[in-house]
């Protein structure tokens, strides 16, 4: 494992199955290539998480979440890339590209745009979105530094990308797409 501020290194691992850690707007998060079943178990392993709770996808910009997902009315879809990229999050009905081991038991998957820029550059350099999930284990509090990922995920990781956190003090709300109401 590495920790460094360099992404070419967190690049390689996405690429080569891996799971990465990095700063996002309220805590450190877990990430791996959406498309890896090898990674998000591994992923998901790191966590002690069940798969049928389903996973978050973040990503640069809309486009490369665009074909992953179901068209919205055009009233609905301006509301939502109203708020991004930003710390909000959506459960959008998802296509038949998002494979059920990152929507677990839902019609949807959780996306988001993150505005944070050590994200940005990753999905960018990456050239796609990323799962993402906090950095812990169930039931334990988010790590919100990569000293705290160390320690508490060690040499398991692939790569830690140091960063800083952004301002949130809580992880980002999750909204419904078609309705706007609030789920988390």
């Amino acid at each position: 494992m590495t920790i460094t501020p360099d992404y070419r290194a967190a690049i390689a691992a996405l690429q080569n199955d891996g799971v990465i850690a990095y700063p996002t707007e309220a805590v450190y998060g877990l990430g791996c290539s959406p498309f890896s079943e090898k990674a998000v178990q591994k992923l998901l392993a790191l966590k002690q998480r069940e798969v049928n709770k389903g996973l978050i996808l973040i990503a640069a910009n809309f486009a490369q979440l665009e074909s992953l997902l179901q068209p919205l009315p055009p009233e609905r879809l301006d509301q939502i890339l109203a708020t991004w990229p930003g710390p909000v999050s959506w459960a959008w009905p998802k296509t038949d590209k998002i494979p059920a081991y990152i929507h677990g038991d839902w019609d949807s998957v959780v996306v988001r745009v993150s505005a944070h820029p050590i994200v940005q550059s990753v999905c960018m350099q990456f050239g796609g979105p990323l799962v993402s999930t906090s950095a812990n284990r169930q039931g334990e509090n988010p790590c919100r530094s990569a000293a705290e990922v160390e320690a508490v995920f060690g040499a398991v990781l692939d790569h830690i990308i140091v960063g800083d956190v952004g301002g949130l003090d809580k992880p980002t709300p999750i909204f419904d797409a078609l309705t706007g109401k609030a789920l988390r």
